[in-house]
């Protein structure tokens, strides 16, 4: 008897798992047969719904980008000023990049054998906290809250800042690290902030 397979559910369920494995195990340490033996399905069906690993794990770095857009809609009307949402930002970033699958993401860009049309689209993803940092700095700007001439560089350098302070999420403490985003964000402010 043929086995009949939910499409959406095998490819979910087969998401869920590597990610699982890809924190446990890394990207290179996990395997389409340690991802096939964990789901029960074949290493056909894997390969079915992701070309190979590096789509899997794109897939999923995708998807943690849409969750993360989709956080920050939901509590940014929380915060009335962009100095506020800003400082908001700061911490939202802090616990929203602190996942077992960015230090992945970091192997998996660093990796010489990886194509280099992967390690874009993993770079390409930044594309999402930009948008909600140029955002909140146009509300800024509008608001007369803060003097911008380049709304792009301005952006660029916040992602930057914050960005930075990302590669230390696994080597510093956790109050420490947010006590830096938000000093981060006052230091900042200074430079922003109409006078």
């Amino acid at each position: 008897m043929k086995r009949h397979y939910d499409s959406d559910l095998t490819r979910k369920e087969i998401a869920e798992k590597a990610a699982q494995l890809f924190a446990q195990k890394g990207f290179a340490g996990t395997s389409i047969s340690d991802i096939s033996r964990e789901t029960g399905y074949s290493k056909g069906h894997v390969y079915y719904h992701f070309e190979n690993k590096e789509k899997l794990f794109l897939y999923l770095a995708k998807d943690g980008m849409r969750v993360w857009a989709e956080n920050w809609a939901a509590i940014s009307p929380n915060y009335e000023t962009a100095t506020e949402k800003l400082y908001a930002m700061a911490t939202f970033v802090l616990n929203n990049y602190h996942t077992p699958l960015l230090k992945v993401g970091q192997e998996l860009a660093a990796n010489p054998n990886v194509q280099s049309e992967t390690v874009q689209e993993l770079y390409g993803l930044a594309a999402t906290p930009m948008q909600a940092y140029a955002t909140i700095l146009q509300l800024g700007k509008d608001s007369g809250e803060f003097a911008i001439d380049d709304l792009e560089a301005t952006t660029f350098l916040l992602g930057t800042w914050f960005g930075s302070l990302c590669q230390h999420i696994y080597t510093m403490d956790y109050e420490q690290l947010q006590g830096m985003f938000q000093q981060c964000v006052t230091i900042f402010l200074g430079g922003i902030r109409q006078q």
